[in-house]
Formats: structure tokens, C-alpha cells, sequence
């Protein structure tokens, strides 16, 4: 259990977290302002940012475990972020800026038309309330009860009311620079569990001797049941690509950035902060399962917490994971106030002043908070095997909206019917596969001939639905009328050299190419020396 010590080095954690929460948003006139933080935040906030919003609990919890039940293998989504940030550096973030627009939703209206806003505003919203507020209230309340012996429901509250305070005065800028604070945090505490482990294990060469051969290599077979090959190289990128390139949880972040170049940068330097969770959350479930081979799998990061911290060692890594459960719910609650801001409230009042959008978008997250508070009792009623599936509702609604995206941007003749068409059919396809997995697993039904469909590991499913988005989207488009030329120019990558006029010719340019191109070459040396 935790001393006094640690609750204090907690306690100082969240005054300073809130004090810079409200400090930050003392100069807020309008929309911009609330929303997209003045667009003019520097990219080392942002690249921090993107990071701190993306690690939660589960990441603590669900990649120490991976590691210790199977090894280094689900680093891959890490790693791959850190490619997928370049493409929403080089591809996406041109587009996002140059046409000025507040939320992703709105840029699909411009490209298509309002039916596809409509579309991933609302799938956006519904997926935050019921699958990031209750995922990340969920894994929260279990790992500060399991680890440190903190009432679930009571923890999971004081998470919400601390989250929404800063997160309703502040709006993006208040999130964006408490974040910068989160991921250092939390990259601290997790830096100093893996050096304590290590010590403890008796470093690299014993740790590995105490392990299984296979759990230093990251490239396992084609028919793997978690990480097949075939699945990593084709269907994660896909999930990335809806996640980091198209998901307003993410993508606000660059929208808030001062101009092309310092977006770009920005998610350039969250591409290097994505390599760092290999090291310091996969890592700890290997040096738990050395040092403990009966461990299993979600128990790894708890009892590595438990057994090898120090007094005020462990009130850091307590920080370290408030940090990230904080920073992943003050981002949904923000993304999703401004989607209904600003694709519903202001579609249906565009005469509506500064002030009365500010006050919508805090009202509802204040809404948004209230959700929060009331699914805290529902906490002990969710199983971990429900929390599963509730996080497959993502990858099973995803691929068609990369599709269409991509589509958007590469394809000039991909029009709004086909667009429409891809994201609905796509849907349907998820959503059954979703329903017939858990009638399957959950009543032992025999689905015949499409059992295919259910078995399916979820990473070719993924590529399958995205090739068959493809495809209706591609059909659709080609028997409907062609989109406009003149809308379309400057939104697809044929217009591209005309989008990025204010990209500059000079070294921050050259100095962002650079970055770049490490990064890949960080990338591939680690899949080779881990294969």
C-alpha cells in the first residue's frame, strides 16, 4: 500500500495540474480561442500533446500484460504510430489547415457533403461516450484499486470532477499544456519502473536467459491468433490511420498549430515519443515474467508496482498513471464538446455569437462530465471481457472511414454518394461481425459456412472491410455524376503544391525532412534487431 509520502507527491500532481489548467486559459476571447486553443500553439506542445492523449491506463496495464504473456510483439502498434504520424504530417495536415476547418467532420463536408459530416460527427460522439469515457473510467478505477487499494468508484469520480474543471474553464489550450505536463509525468514514471526492473531482474542478458526465445521477436506467424504478420503490415496500419489521421481526438491537436510547418513538427516529435512505450511499458511485463514466471498477463504492471517501488518511487509512477488517465478523458471531453459545438449547435445556428459557442461548448462538457459521473456506479458491473469488446467497436468501425478519407484525397473523382455509401456499408459489415462475435463466443452458435467471418483474426477483418469500403465507394462514384473540379482542387492531392503555399523552402522545412526520414530509419532498425 501507498504512504503518506506518495498521497502527498499525488496531491501536488493535481494542484499543479489544475493551477496550469485554469493559468493557461486566463486570456480566452472566442471560438478559436476555446476550441483550437488561438491556432497558434507551438509544435512541442503539441507533439506532447498527441502523446499524453494517447496513452491511458490501458496502455500501463494492457502493454505491460501483452509483453508478459506473448513479448515484444504488440510494440508493433507503437511503432507504427510513429509511421502513421509522418503520414498525417505529410498527407493529412496540409489539407486540415490550409481549408480551415475547426473539426474533421467538417472537412469531409467540404471535400463530399453534409450527409458524411453528419456521419462521423455523430459514429465520433457515440464512440466517446461509449467506448473512451467508460473504457478509460473503467481501466482507471481497476488499476488504482488493484494497486494501490483505492475505492474503484470513488477514484474513477475524483478523476471526472478534477478532468472536467480544468478541461470546461479551459477548453483545448487548458488540455494541450496540463498535456505537456501529463507526458512528462508519466514517461518519468514509467522510465523509473523499467530501471528499478531491470535492476531487480539483473539486467538485459538475465532477463532474456529467464525468458522464452520468442519473446524478443516481434514478427510471429500468419496464422499468430494476435499479432500474425499479415495483419500488422496490412490491417494495423488501417486502424492507424483512422486513429491518428482522421479521429478529432487526435487531430485537434495540429488544427490548434500556428501554421503547416509547426503541425508537421509537431506530430514528427510525437512519432518519437510513440518509440519510447516499447522500452518503458512492453519491457515491464517481460521483466515481470522473468522475475515471476506464474504471472499473468494484466497482473504484470500491478505487481511490478507492488513489489520492487519504493516509498515516493511509487507516488511517481501513481502520478505517472493519473497522468495518462487524466490527459486521454480531458481529450475525449473536449472532442466531443467541440464536434456537437460545432457540426450540430452551430450547423443549426451559424448566426450564433462568440460568446454563446463558448458557452455551448462548455455546457456541454459539463454534459459530457455529468455522463462521466453517472456511469461511475456501472463500473463494477463491467466485466474485463465486455471492456474487450467495447474497444473492438473502434477497430470495426474504422476502416471505412480511412477509406473514405484516403479516397477523398487521392482520388478526384471519388464524389459524395460514394463516400456515403462506403462509410453505411462499411458499418453494417463491422457492426455484424461485432454482434456475431459476441453471440458466438457468449451462446456457442455455430454460424455454418460464414464461421470465416467470425474467426477472422480482427487485423484481417480490418483489411478486409477497408478493401470491401474501397471497392463500393470506387463502384458508387464511377455510376453517380462527377464531384465539381473546381470544389474538389484544392482538397485532393493533385492540388496539393497549391494547398501547402505557406509551407516555407527553407531549413525548418529541410530540418522537418530530416527528422522524418530518422524516425523511419529508428523504426525499421528496431523491427530488424527485434525479428
Amino acid at each position: 500500500m501507498s504512504s503518506s509520502i506518495d498521497f502527498l507527491i499525488i496531491g501536488v500532481y493535481i494542484a499543479l495540474v489544475l493551477f496550469i489548467g485554469v493559468w493557461v486559459s486566463r486570456k480566452e476571447r472566442n471560438s478559436t480561442d476555446y476550441f483550437l486553443a488561438g491556432r497558434d500553439v507551438a509544435w512541442w506542445a503539441i507533439g506532447a500533446s498527441l502523446f499524453a492523449a494517447n496513452i491511458s491506463s490501458e496502455h500501463f496495464i494492457g502493454l505491460a500484460g501483452a509483453g508478459a504473456s506473448g513479448g515484444l510483439a504488440v510494440g508493433h502498434f507503437e511503432w507504427l504510430a510513429s509511421l502513421i504520424l509522418l503520414l498525417l504530417a505529410w498527407v493529412f495536415v496540409p489539407f486540415y489547415l490550409s481549408s480551415k476547418v475547426f473539426t474533421v467532420p467538417e472537412f469531409l463536408e467540404k471535400r463530399f457533403d453534409p450527409r458524411s459530416r453528419k456521419y462521423l460527427a455523430t459514429v465520433s460522439v457515440i464512440a466517446y461516450v461509449m467506448t473512451k469515457i467508460s473504457v478509460t473510467l473503467y481501466a482507471g478505477g481497476v488499476v488504482l484499486n488493484s494497486v494501490f487499494g483505492w475505492d474503484m468508484m470513488t477514484s474513477a469520480l475524483i478523476l471526472v470532477i478534477i478532468t472536467g474543471i480544468y478541461t470546461v474553464i479551459g477548453g483545448l489550450k487548458a488540455v494541450i499544456y496540463t498535456d505537456v505536463i501529463q507526458s512528462a509525468v508519466l514517461i518519468l514514471g514509467a522510465l523509473l519502473l523499467t530501471i528499478l526492473g531491470f535492476d531487480r531482474v539483473g539486467g538485459w542478458d538475465n532477463m532474456v536467459a529467464k525468458l522464452d526465445p520468442s519473446y524478443l521477436d516481434m514478427w510471429k506467424s500468419s496464422d499468430d491468433p494476435a499479432y500474425p504478420w499479415t495483419g500488422i503490415l496490412f490491417g494495423a496500419p488501417i486502424l492507424g490511420i483512422w486513429y491518428w489521421c482522421t479521429d478529432q481526438f487526435i487531430v485537434q491537436r495540429v488544427l490548434s498549430a500556428k501554421n503547416i510547418p509547426n503541425a508537421q513538427r509537431g506530430a514528427i516529435f510525437a512519432g518519437f515519443l510513440k518509440l519510447l512505450p516499447v522500452f518503458i511499458l512492453v519491457l515491464p511485463g517481460l521483466i515481470a515474467k522473468a522475475l515471476n514466471p506464474a504471472i499473468k498477463g494484466d497482473e504484470a504492471y500491478p505487481w511490478l508496482v507492488q513489489e520492487i517501488l519504493p516509498t515516493g518511487v511509487r507516488g511517481i509512477v501513481m502520478a505517472s498513471l493519473l497522468a495518462a488517465l487524466m490527459s486521454s478523458l480531458a481529450s475525449c471531453f473536449n472532442s466531443a464538446s467541440t464536434l456537437f459545438t460545432i457540426d450540430y449547435y452551430k450547423k443549426i445556428r451559424p448566426d450564433a455569437s462568440e460568446s454563446k459557442l463558448i458557452m455551448v461548448g462548455r455546457l456541454s462538457t459539463v454534459a459530457l462530465v455529468i455522463i462521466g459521473i453517472l456511469w461511475v456506479p456501472l463500473i463494477p458491473y463491467i466485466s474485463s471481457q465486455v471492456w474487450i469488446y467495447l474497444q473492438s467497436v473502434q477497430a470495426y468501425i474504422s476502416p471505412p472511414i480511412a477509406a473514405v478519407f484516403l479516397m477523398g484525397i487521392f482520388w478526384p473523382r471519388m464524389n459524395a454518394n460514394g463516400a456515403i455509401a462506403g462509410l453505411f456499408t462499411g458499418l453494417v459489415i463491422g457492426f455484424t461481425r461485432l454482434f456475431g462475435e459476441l453471440y458466438v463466443k457468449s451462446q456457442g452458435a455455430d454460424w455454418g459456412p460464414m464461421h470465416w467471418f467470425i474467426d477472422m483474426n480482427f487485423l484481417h477483418f480490418a483489411t478486409f472491410l477497408f478493401v470491401i469500403s474501397l471497392i463500393i465507394q470506387a463502384v458508387v462514384s464511377l455510376a453517380t455524376a462527377a464531384p465539381d473540379p473546381q470544389v474538389v482542387a484544392l482538397l485532393t492531392w493533385k492540388g496539393r503544391s497549391r494547398v501547402i503555399h505557406d509551407l516555407t523552402t527553407g531549413l525548418y522545412e529541410r530540418t522537418n525532412i530530416i527528422l522524418s526520414v530518422l524516425l523511419v530509419a529508428l523504426v525499421l532498425a528496431g523491427w530488424i534487431y527485434f525479428s
